[in-house]
Parts: C-alpha cells; sequence; structure tokens
C-alpha cells in the first residue's frame, strides 16, 4: 500500500470520527472532554462563573460557529421531606447554553418522573427536577444559585415530570437549573456531580455514571 493511499485512509477515519452529520456540529473526544474538565476544575480565577464551572463542552459546526454548553459545580446539600414523608438530599446545579452560531437553536428537555440507579452506586436512586427559574450570572454568588421557595415548588412537582423548552436566538445564551435528589439512607458517597452534553441532536444528562437521554436541540 502507498503512502497516498495510507494518508487519504487516515484522512477518512479521522473525519468520520469528528463530524456530526445529523446536527451540523462537531462533536468533541473523550480525551479533549476530559482536558477541558481538567482545566476548568483546576485552572485559577478570580471569576465566579469560572469558579463554578464543572465541564465545558464546545461543539463546533462547519462554519466554524460553536456551540458552548456549561456544567456547574452542586450547591446545596440539604434534607427535604415530601409529603408522603419520604426524605431526600437535593442539590442544586446549573447549565448554560450559549449559541455562538448564526441560527436560531430550540432546547427542549424532558426528565421523567422515574427515578435512576447509579451503576457504580448500587440501590441508590437519584430523581431531577427543572425549576421554571430562569438562571443568571449574577447569580452564582447566591445561596442555591438564587432558588428560593424551593420546599413549595418540590412538594408540588416532586412526582411529576419535568419540561424545559427554549429558543436560544444567535449570540444569545440561556441557562437553567436541575435540582437532583436522592434518598438518605446508608453510607453518603461523596460531592454529586453532574453534566450535560450533546450527541447529534441528544441530549444526555450524567449523573455520576448513569448517562439519561432526556431532550434534544434542533437547529431552526
Amino acid at each position: 500500500m502507498n503512502k497516498t493511499t495510507i494518508l487519504l485512509i487516515l484522512v477518512t477515519v479521522l473525519f468520520s470520527c469528528k463530524k456530526d452529520i445529523n446536527s451540523g456540529f462537531d462533536t468533541v473526544d473523550k480525551q479533549t472532554l476530559e482536558s477541558v474538565k481538567n482545566t476548568e476544575k483546576n485552572k485559577k480565577s478570580n471569576s465566579n462563573i469560572d469558579k463554578s464551572i464543572y465541564t465545558k463542552y464546545v461543539y463546533t459546526n462547519s462554519k466554524d460557529k460553536s456551540l458552548i454548553v456549561q456544567n456547574s459545580l452542586p450547591k446545596g446539600g440539604i434534607k427535604y421531606t415530601d409529603p408522603k414523608g419520604n426524605e431526600y438530599i437535593y442539590a442544586v446545579f446549573w447549565t448554560r447554553i450559549i449559541n455562538e452560531t448564526d441560527d436560531s437553536i430550540e432546547l427542549k428537555i424532558n426528565f421523567p418522573i422515574d427515578s435512576y440507579e447509579i451503576p457504580t452506586l448500587p440501590g441508590k436512586y437519584y430523581k431531577t427536577l427543572i425549576p421554571s427559574d430562569t438562571m443568571t450570572i449574577q447569580k452564582i454568588p447566591l445561596f442555591n444559585y438564587g432558588l428560593t421557595n424551593l420546599e413549595t415548588f418540590f412538594d408540588k412537582n416532586i412526582d411529576k415530570p419535568s419540561l424545559l423548552k427554549r429558543t436560544i436566538k444567535p449570540k444569545e445564551s440561556t441557562a437553567f437549573y436541575v435540582v437532583t435528589f436522592r434518598l438518605i439512607g446508608g453510607d453518603q458517597y461523596g460531592v454529586l456531580r453532574t453534566e450535560l452534553s450533546l450527541k447529534g441532536q441528544n441530549l444526555f444528562y450524567k449523573i455520576r455514571d448513569k448517562e439519561i437521554l432526556c431532550g434534544s436541540i434542533e437547529i431552526k
């Protein structure tokens, strides 16, 4: 096999691994994501937004325009008792999506009522809710990232699915909250980490090592 043929094969393989034809965005490989994650976790910054970010995903389309997904570290770790007497511990997170492309993007997220068992924590189940409040970067320093009246919201929604639908215009961004719950009992397992990521047009939410298909994006 000559050098030209080998080069063509390599180019074809690299292109097929990087290009996402369904959404128009290039996917970010795991190594890049882990590198970004470590950078975000370890870098020293005086910025509140930088300090609160756990992961940052960047997806680039064929026009070199990006869709950026930022996922926060948790706040909370507070107990909540539902109307049935079940005791939970909850944490508040936020995700921010920045649309640097020239097109509007429709964001749809749907968390069902189901609880999710975490593979590395057998017998431990998590639930998720999306409060209707809009997160802003000005709220980052606040307790629970500025969320208030949570018990009233939990009482009304703990056994309901959570839905979110927003349109993100070009050069604009949106941020939203996600609250995770775990039934209290047994050992505690350290600080929880979560993140939203994009695969094709599908959105996935990861709680520890449990990945949940939770929605989609559509380029309008």
